[in-house]
């Protein structure tokens, strides 16, 4: 019988080709990297200190014109929406009808109620309010949503604004922009 244990020379085991790449590739980016960003904080400091390499070259010349010799005239600011066209239109011809039929509209819902028509339609009331109390210059007044504080200038229920707060025979009245009077029952 033959033992295997003397007859195998032992080998260390081989590091991956995987890693070493790796590693390299890792290099490489990191050296292009650095060298990249040397160079973007260089570069505006080149051009800083060497101006003439980088400016604009101007060509020498004439940089001056005589201007003409004529009469100075009026400058009018026209908008040009005020401007009229003196000339002639001409009408131009009507389109012909195409008689091609490309499609058909139906009559569902042409004949469906759809409420009362609006000329028929009545306005909505103006609605009226009390006054209830008066006091330091404002009013206290009612209607059937609520109760409201105004004082002069405001807007009152029936679309008007209170002119002014007065006191008529020992009861206070108001009197609003449409000339109606509303005195404290």
């Amino acid at each position: 019988m033959t033992t295997f244990d003397d007859d195998d020379e032992r080998i260390a085991p081989l590091k991956p080709l995987e890693k070493r790449q790796a590693l390299m590739l890792d290099r490489v980016l990191t050296v292009t990297g650095l060298a990249l960003a040397g160079a973007a904080a260089f570069f505006p400091w080149y051009v800083f200190f060497n101006e003439d390499k980088f400016s604009i070259r101007v060509e020498q010349g004439d940089r001056s014109r005589d201007l003409p010799d004529w009469p100075e005239r009026n400058v009018f600011s026209v908008s040009p929406l005020a401007m009229v066209n003196k000339n002639e239109m001409e009408k131009k011809p009507a389109l012909p009808f195409d008689p091609l039929t490309t499609a058909t509209v139906s009559n569902v819902g042409r004949e469906s109620n759809r409420g009362i028509i609006p000329d028929d339609q009545p306005f909505p009331a103006v609605s009226g309010f009390k006054l209830l109390h008066v006091a330091n210059g404002r009013a206290l007044i009612e209607d059937s949503s609520g109760m409201y504080v105004v004082r002069v200038g405001s807007i009152l229920p029936d679309e008007s604004r209170l002119a002014t707060l007065e006191e008529r025979d020992g009861k206070w009245v108001i009197v609003t922009s449409n000339g109606e009077v509303y005195q404290n029952n």
